[in-house]
């Protein structure tokens, strides 16, 4: 007999006054909800309009705030299942509407719950289209939330530590987010409506996964691939990775500036790349294996954050519809002879794939795995497995 399913709490905390102050010194009022305090970090804005709770707990946004462009956040509630990483590395959050009751049958939490059990401090009743075009025109700006019950605040203060703070160019939060000790990923698969998560009965592919905030969605399609995944914090030396003897190696994605990362990581993937052992990257992962060939990355004006990018296959001719969440990129005119560019971005031409020419090392600047979303890059995760395939040939021969 199947057990009956908790319904959602409809309990809201009590809303206070809350404020943002950007470091031009604008300042945004509103509504706090979820963790009451303060919070410094970029302003970023993002055009999903479905997948908050994934967003929200993915480690790439350690040190941002979010400004949701969809107006209505928080409809569809929280639940145990979405959660991108067990700890949610987000500074805060900005919403357009009130968050109403969840609407959903997979609902346990109303977000504003959730986001004070997490100690996120959340901002909403902003007008978050000016903000939005605001960080258009001029790039994403330091800034710092506030919310308390009293409504007062000091905005010079809070000005000043929007000013203060170091921001994310050459910083390096991987070290921040990455697993401390190596684990064996439980071989759960991804979920599937009226099932769940299955675990995965097979471990044909020996994967090592680089954690430098890795998804949880991420390991879950290499289990649909039947892969046996041991994640390793971010520093850790090739040699001890190739002590496992992974089929292939994965380069995950992860907040910070990909050079600051480099100092240490580009050494680790050189020597991987050197084993002949396959490489796939994804997003930070993309950057590091771009520094690793000894290309530059550097911090966008804009970045690309959203569930609705268009990008181009330069090898099939065929668009895609991308999630993506990236801040710096790959600077083309860096690129060495030995690397293509295997696909570009159709809002502003910028880098979002590449391949070694005489190794098994590709990656790509977008998130494949992202659910819910576009499911059009899927195939990244079957290349990589056909070129571990195609790599084992080579070594019987």
């Amino acid at each position: 007999m199947k057990k009956k399913r908790k319904t959602y709490s409809k309990k809201k905390s009590k809303f206070s006054p809350g404020i943002l102050v950007l470091e031009n010194g604008q300042v945004f009022k509103g509504i706090g909800l979820g963790y009451e305090g303060l919070a410094t970090g970029e302003v970023c804005f993002n055009t999903s309009i479905t997948g908050y709770q994934e967003i929200i707990s993915d480690p790439s946004y350690s040190g941002q705030i979010i400004n949701f462009t969809f107006p209505h956040i928080g409809n569809v509630g929280t639940n145990k299942e979405d959660h991108e990483s067990d700890k949610i590395w987000t500074k805060g959050v900005i919403f357009n509407a009130e968050i109403t009751n969840p609407s959903n049958y997979r609902a346990l939490k109303n977000l504003d719950i959730w986001l004070k059990k997490n100690k996120i401090v959340g901002l909403t009743g902003v007008d978050t289209r000016n903000l939005t075009n605001f960080i258009r025109d001029k790039g994403a700006p330091k800034g710092t939330i506030e919310t308390n019950r009293n409504g007062k605040f000091n905005i010079k203060k809070l000005l000043n530590k929007s000013i203060r703070w170091h921001g994310l160019n050459g910083l390096d939060l991987a070290k921040n987010v990455s697993t401390r000790y190596k684990y064996n990923w439980n071989n759960l698969k991804t979920w599937k409506k009226g099932i769940g998560f299955e675990k995965s009965k097979k471990n044909i592919f020996n994967i090592v996964a680089i954690d430098y905030g890795i998804k949880k969605n991420i390991l879950r399609y290499f289990s649909n691939h039947n892969c046996k995944i041991t994640v390793v914090p971010c520093d850790t030396s090739a040699d001890n990775i190739s002590k496992l003897n992974p089929d292939g190696v994965f380069l995950s994605n992860g907040p910070g500036d990909p050079a600051a990362t480099g100092k240490y990581a580009v050494k680790i993937i050189q020597k991987i790349i050197n084993l002949n052992i396959p490489i796939f990257g994804i997003c930070l992962g993309h950057q590091l294996l771009a520094l690793a060939l000894n290309a530059k990355t550097k911090k966008m004006k804009l970045g690309h954050r959203g569930a609705n990018h268009p990008v181009k296959n330069l090898l099939t001719d065929k668009v895609e519809i991308t999630s993506q969440n990236h801040g710096f990129e790959v600077v083309k005119s860096s690129l060495p002879k030995n690397v293509m560019i295997t696909h570009k971005s159709l809002f502003d031409n910028s880098i979002e794939g590449i391949r070694l020419k005489n190794k098994p090392a590709f990656s790509v600047q977008y998130h494949p795995e992202a659910n819910p979303g576009p499911q059009d890059s899927q195939y990244l995760f079957d290349q990589f497995i056909k070129e571990i395939k195609q790599n084992a040939k080579k070594k019987r021969y």
